[in-house]
């Protein structure tokens, strides 16, 4: 009988096709996912005017999908590892396409809300399942890179729906780029027929036939044989509440951490994504249409995205993390600054690397941490926690403008959770991370063979 360690193959395993075709499905549907959520930002002065809403139940039109995600990351993460994550994933899908296409039929403003609610559901709950599936299956070399990579494309999606939208809006209506967001559920039997299930809930689920196919697919070298026994840790093998396993074998601290980090990040992503072409607006800049700021950020962000994750594949992860919340708050404070018109480009640059890019390091981060079993439940309860900070930030740092503060004044608002989550993963205790637990593991057999 060999004893196979399923999450090794994965690891050592060198980068192939079944990786590139994973790789492609994970950022066409992230790609989707942005697009599904920054629509309404493109829509919006269109839906105000067709709808004759004012602005105060515009932000609460747009605040929905924000509760939506919350609700969606923590419960649909959660799900993911019960009922395996192709279906999770494949049910998120389902949710934002329809119903952000269903936002497009409606001319009632509370109507449309709910419909965003129910979108969010699926916009926040697929990100933690195409993280954890990432994380899952890519080289341990090169895993925060793939993981980041891919995650670049909610950036994407981002600049997708600002271009593509103005363009749509312009000639058929607001209504024309919510029906566009319907397309991506044609791809659900593409999905199911491409997307791996995750190996853990395979060999729980006793469907060992399909882990093999699947782990012939990841590792050219592997040949089935009648005797494996597939080895999974303890912690992947335990049963009980998913959420309680955050919390257990020292990891409790570091999820708290982990939650303050999410919170702290979001909150400064959706302050600038809010109020950033108004202030600098306010503070005399020209710089053209608020597009310009909303392609200079998102553009920052796939740079930092990408060049993070190569530099956590390097490098520490952690302290990679760590420098990047640093530079947050340096990029953000020095925006309040008078600096000349390429300086402030390039300070904008910084700030989306630093934000939006440095957000989906730490999603890697978070993935790498927990193990395979409850992978999807930790990154779920991570986003969903820091959804709070996504909804608070537009509020907090609207009411300091309100209060007409000299410029440097909000910027410094924005800049302070940086260095709370400075602080935040500096705490995080590495040590009794999956990866470092895989480390010693694989340190042991080395020892004994």
């Amino acid at each position: 009988m060999r004893h196979i360690d399923i999450l090794e193959i994965a690891d050592s395993a060198k980068f192939n096709g079944f990786h590139g075709s994973l790789l492609l499905w994970c950022a066409i549907i992230i790609i989707c996912d942005g697009y599904d959520l920054a629509v309404v930002g493109a829509a919006l002065p269109s839906i105000m005017k067709d709808m004759g809403v004012t602005a105060q139940n515009a932000g609460f039109m747009v605040s929905s999908a924000l509760f939506g995600m919350m609700f969606g990351a923590i419960f649909l993460g959660t799900l993911a590892d019960r009922i395996g994550r192709r279906w999770a994933i494949v049910i998120c899908v389902a949710l934002f396409s329809v119903f952000t296409a269903a936002a497009g039929f409606t001319d009632d403003p509370y109507v449309f809300s709910v419909l965003r609610f129910l979108a969010g559901l699926g916009i926040g709950g697929v990100m933690p399942n195409v993280v954890a599936q990432m994380t899952e299956y890519s080289p341990r070399k090169i895993r925060a890179t793939m993981v980041t990579l891919m995650f670049s494309g909610y950036a994407a999606g981002g600049m997708l729906a600002a271009v593509l939208g103005k363009g749509l809006i312009e000639q058929y209506g607001w209504q024309s780029v919510f029906l566009a967001a319907g397309v991506p559920v044609l791809l659900i039997p593409f999905i199911l027929k491409s997307m791996p299930e995750s190996m853990p809930f395979l060999v729980k689920q006793g469907r060992l036939d399909e882990l093999k196919a699947t782990l012939a697919r990841l590792d050219p070298s592997y040949r089935a044989q009648a005797g494996d026994n597939f080895a999974l840790p303890a912690v992947d093998r335990a049963s009980g509440a998913p959420v309680g396993k955050l919390f257990q074998e020292g990891r409790a601290f570091s999820t708290a951490m982990f939650w303050v980090a999410f919170f702290m990040c979001l909150f400064m992503v959706y302050a600038l994504s809010s109020w950033l072409a108004k202030l600098m607006a306010g503070a005399g800049y020209s710089l053209g249409s608020a597009l310009t700021f909303v392609l200079v950020l998102n553009f920052g962000a796939v740079i930092g995205a990408v060049g993070g994750g190569w530099l956590a594949d390097k490098f520490h992860i952690k302290y990679v993390l760590v420098s990047m919340y640093a530079l947050a708050a340096v990029s953000i404070s020095l925006l309040g600054y008078p600096v000349s018109t390429p300086v402030l480009f390039l300070l904008v640059g910084l700030a989306g690397a630093s934000t939006i890019g440095t957000q989906i390091v730490t999603y890697a981060y978070a993935g790498q941490f927990y193990p395979s079993a409850v992978r999807s439940t930790g990154i779920g309860w991570a986003s969903g926690v820091g959804r709070s900070g996504a909804i608070l930030a537009p509020i907090v740092i609207g009411t300091l403008v309100g209060m007409a503060l000299p410029l440097q004044h909000n910027f410094l608002a924005i800049a302070l959770p940086a260095v709370i989550a400075t602080i935040a993963v500096s705490l995080i205790r590495h040590e009794r991370s999956a990866t470092a637990a895989n480390d010693i593991a694989v340190q042991r057999l080395a020892d004994a063979a």
